[in-house]
């Protein structure tokens, strides 16, 4: 399968947003994290996804971001924009300045808290589609809106040529697999798996790449991964996805202080400050920060995988 028209392949994290001590961006801790992560050899970059608190941003600090981040990446790899909000309108309004900002490609969860059915997804993204005449990356993650895509709505998207490539946090595994038999002979349109902890057999099975949260803290050992397993290195690909593995375990130390999403993105960030990268490791209410014993306990499982 060939890659996406936005050239979406490969390693594509999702950018963590670092704040400072009064909660605003942290510009200078940003600019760190892209410098890292490019260093580190990624494909892509996924901006204003989950793992970067999109909707704790205000309109103009997610544009804000985007430009920031478009001048410091300065084409160097392809940039995408998560536009999510409850409604079509909205997601037409982030799209347009996300456009206007200068990305390649925007990222569209179906709508939440409106509670749509199939349908109404489906038109939610021809209308997205029509008024921005952007490349879309279509997001399935029930988990924060309500509803999964639809295999039978994925074949809609494609068939109209309403998307470029599916992004796929949906934790259906099956279904990522029937999906990636349906589209292999479609010509641009690629799959990716948001799991950090399956990248390889989703490699294997034909999945173009990943896009892993940790990869903010990892960058180098996902493009290790995926370099080995996309050119059947199998063994070596399993061993380097077994060691991130490990390295993943720290997203479940805060448990069950914290909600899922703040122990994976809050250790993620808390990493980032142990290593130098971000000054605070904190994200914005009403996400509770890390607890100071798990915080240590993080900087040391980094210095013993040799991360700091």
């Amino acid at each position: 399968m060939s890659k996406s028209k936005t050239f979406l392949h490969g390693i594509v994290p999702p950018v963590a947003t670092p704040y400072t001590a009064d909660n605003q961006i942290d510009w200078k801790s940003l600019s760190r994290l892209l410098k890292h992560l490019l260093d580190g050899g990624v494909h892509g970059l996924f901006l204003l996804g989950s793992t970067s608190e999109c909707v704790s941003l205000s309109p103009d600090e997610r544009a804000r971001l985007l430009e920031f981040c478009v001048k410091e990446v300065g084409g160097r790899v392809p940039l995408v924009s998560g536009i999510m909000d409850p409604t079509t309108d909205s997601c037409i309004h982030h799209g347009l300045r996300a456009k206007a900002a200068g990305v390649d490609g925007l990222v569209v969860t179906a709508p939440f808290y409106t509670r749509t059915n199939q349908t109404e997804t489906i038109d939610h993204f021809r209308y997205i589609r029509e008024a921005t005449a952007m490349p879309l990356v279509a997001y399935d993650i029930p988990v924060c809106v309500g509803i999964k895509l639809q295999r039978e709505t994925l074949h809609t998207l494609v068939e109209e040529d309403l998307i470029v490539a599916l992004k796929d946090s949906s934790g259906d595994d099956g279904t990522f697999r029937m999906l990636l038999q349906d589209f292999k002979s479609k010509p641009g349109f690629a799959l990716l798996t948001g799991s950090e902890i399956v990248a390889d057999s989703a490699i294997l099975a034909g999945a173009h790449g990943c896009v892993p949260g940790l990869g903010n803290v990892d960058p180098a050992g996902y493009v290790r991964l995926y370099e080995a397993a996309s050119q059947g290195r199998w063994t070596e690909a399993r061993a380097e996805q077994e060691r991130l593995i490990a390295l993943f375990q720290m997203v479940f130390w805060s448990a069950p202080r914290l909600s899922g999403g703040a122990a994976g993105v809050g250790s993620f960030k808390v990493a980032l400050k142990h290593m130098g990268i971000f000054e605070n490791g904190d994200m914005r209410r009403p996400n509770r920060p890390v607890p100071e014993d798990v915080s240590a306990r993080i900087a040391d499982h980094l210095k013993g995988m040799g991360l700091m």
